[in-house]
């Protein structure tokens, strides 16, 4: 079972210095990959009446941008997986991604995968101009559209949402295509990622192991329904450190269950875990991998 590590967005602050040591005690730690959470606006409390501003940030909660950042660690890391977890696809322009994502892939030496979502913050979509109703339906021609232009010198491309002549991305990532992995809750969402994923970050804030794992059968059913090999797909779940509930014993037992569900990577999570300075994460993560 491989872990990989869930960046703090939110405790990290604006540091590059901080970011470049907690990312580089990641890697030497010998975590799989870091996953990167995706908010573009945030917002003052006080500001809307719209709940969705609500769900664990605020304008006065740091996020910093994925695929910016991402370039940014792969100037200073050799072996570490990159992962968006999620990039919030719908709302943003796909060949742009498809640009951005094919530049960290070449830069990080093919260790990118973009973790792509729907979102629910209708508010976000708005501020950048895109449709929230149809996000569902945009996001599997959007996906089309990334692994042809990571794959093929030219694409003329003709779909509901994106039409242009003959045209392509110079350079191309060195995956061909890069891995695309799904976060997904409702069922159409997790058929949608069986059928089109190369894997699954399940939804972190299930409350019940069973109502995760039927989750998880649906998506592999899902593949094998379209003619896929479910044991080639990934399964990414989340454990929190929860300081003062867990330590490792907590933490590998409950890597087993996961397991036992069939989640093949555990992303560890010591963000909204109680922690209060980056090096309590940091301890958080020594205690994991060292026992």
């Amino acid at each position: 079972m491989e872990f990989g590590l869930s960046f703090p967005q939110k405790d990290i602050g604006n540091d590059p210095v901080v970011i470049r040591d907690f990312v580089q005690a990641a890697e030497g730690l010998g975590f799989a990959r870091l996953t990167f959470v995706d908010h573009v606006l945030g917002a003052p409390a006080t500001a809307t009446d719209d709940p969705s501003w609500m769900e664990g940030y605020t304008i006065e909660s740091s996020f910093h941008e994925p695929m910016t950042l991402l370039a940014y660690i792969a100037g200073f890391t050799s072996e570490i997986g990159l992962v968006t977890a999620n990039i919030i696809l719908p709302q943003r322009q796909t060949v742009l991604v498809a640009k951005q994502a094919a530049e960290i892939d070449l830069l990080s030496g093919g260790r990118l995968t973009l973790g792509i979502g729907l979102g629910w913050n209708q508010v976000e979509y708005h501020a950048l101009g895109m449709d929230f109703t149809n996000r569902g339906k945009r996001v599997e021609e959007q996906i089309d559209l990334l692994r042809r232009l990571w794959t093929e010198d030219t694409v003329a491309f003709d779909g509901e949402w994106h039409q242009f002549e003959a045209a392509g991305l110079n350079p191309r990532p060195i995956q061909q295509p890069i891995p695309i992995w799904f976060g997904a809750v409702a069922d159409a969402a997790i058929r949608r990622a069986g059928k089109l994923g190369d894997g699954l970050l399940v939804f972190p804030h299930f409350k019940e192991l069973e109502e995760a794992g039927t989750k998880i059968k649906l998506f592999l059913d899902s593949a094998a329904a379209a003619g896929r090999d479910p044991a080639a797909l990934n399964v990414d779940a989340t454990i929190y450190a929860r300081e003062g509930k867990g330590g490792v014993d907590d933490w590998l037992r409950a890597t087993e269950n996961w397991q036992s569900v069939g989640a093949t990577s555990i992303s560890f999570r010591t963000a909204d875990s109680g922690y209060s300075t980056i090096d309590e994460h940091v301890a958080a993560m020594e205690r994991l991998i060292t026992g």
